[in-house]
């Protein structure tokens, strides 16, 4: 299965990265297990995504949590809370 990431904000400074097509293993199946893949990269891919960090997750253009279910040719996105002022 292959989904579309995108990185806003802090999480694409961060990264140096806006978006990536990733190929997915088949026990993948969850936005949290995306998370989860991503975290496993290891380097700065666990710090900014980290479990615990204040992060919120988009799947096909609406807030999301982690168990939400993915289908290919999704897209996912991580981007950090908003505030206004």
């Amino acid at each position: 299965m292959k989904i579309q990431l995108r990185f806003f904000a802090s999480v694409r400074e961060k990264l140096g990265a806006s978006e990536e097509l990733i190929d997915l293993p088949d026990a993948v199946k969850t936005v949290g297990d995306v998370r989860a893949l991503l975290i496993a990269r290891g380097g700065i891919w666990a710090e900014v995504l980290a479990e615990g960090r204040a992060l919120r997750m988009a799947y096909n253009l609406q807030m999301t949590n982690a168990d939400t279910a993915i289908v290919d040719g999704a897209e996912v996105a991580f981007f950090p809370p908003v505030t206004g002022g």
